[in-house]
């Protein structure tokens, strides 16, 4: 094969690409299309773009937190938490797996069971668990604590978030008041 000849194929590819930008110019310019400033509705990517909206947004679609949570049902959240029971354990003075131990964990200090080493980023989130935070967590970890070292992809049914976490109560955190419903 001589130049003459990769010459002749380097210009076909060139001579290819070009037609094809022209073509896709040509056509944005003959149909151009309006997109409407607000979505209709958001379709999560995963993008942090997408993420802030959803949570200036109600997080709740349907009925509210503290309603799920009046007619949750411990016995059913006792079957979700067997997805958690590979990296917890929830039993009083329990040890760590390779997530920390559960038992009274509702008002508990973000990251403080002892003897387990938390992601920075749930440890810089602070504060306690509260309900609301624990659904949240539930339902996508990743997306309420960026950076976090859990894995799970979450809940989606809002109703085994809060058997689960009206399961979670039963052990050593009946004491917090459940939210009064709305």
């Amino acid at each position: 094969m001589n130049s003459f000849e990769l010459n002749k194929i380097a210009g076909a590819l060139l001579g290819g690409a070009l037609a094809i930008v022209a073509i896709n110019e040509i056509a944005n310019f003959a149909v151009s299309p309006h997109y409407p400033e607000k979505a209709a509705y958001a379709i999560d990517t995963g993008n942090a773009e997408t993420s802030t909206m959803a949570a200036t947004e109600s997080p709740y679609e349907g009925p509210t937190l503290s309603a799920l949570l009046a007619s949750a049902d411990a016995e059913k959240g006792k079957k979700v938490f067997k997805k958690c029971g590979a990296c917890h354990t929830a039993d009083e003075g329990g040890k760590n797996k390779i997530g920390p131990n559960l038992y009274a964990i509702i008002e508990r200090a973000k990251g403080s069971s002892a003897g387990f080493s938390y992601s920075d980023a749930l440890v810089a989130k602070g504060g306690n668990w509260s309900y609301e935070d624990l659904d949240a967590f539930l339902k996508k970890p990743k997306d309420f604590i960026k950076g976090t070292k859990m894995s799970f992809a979450g809940l989606k049914k809002p109703n085994d978030r809060a058997d689960l976490i009206l399961y979670l109560r039963s052990l050593g955190s009946e004491a917090v008041s459940l939210p009064s419903v709305n």
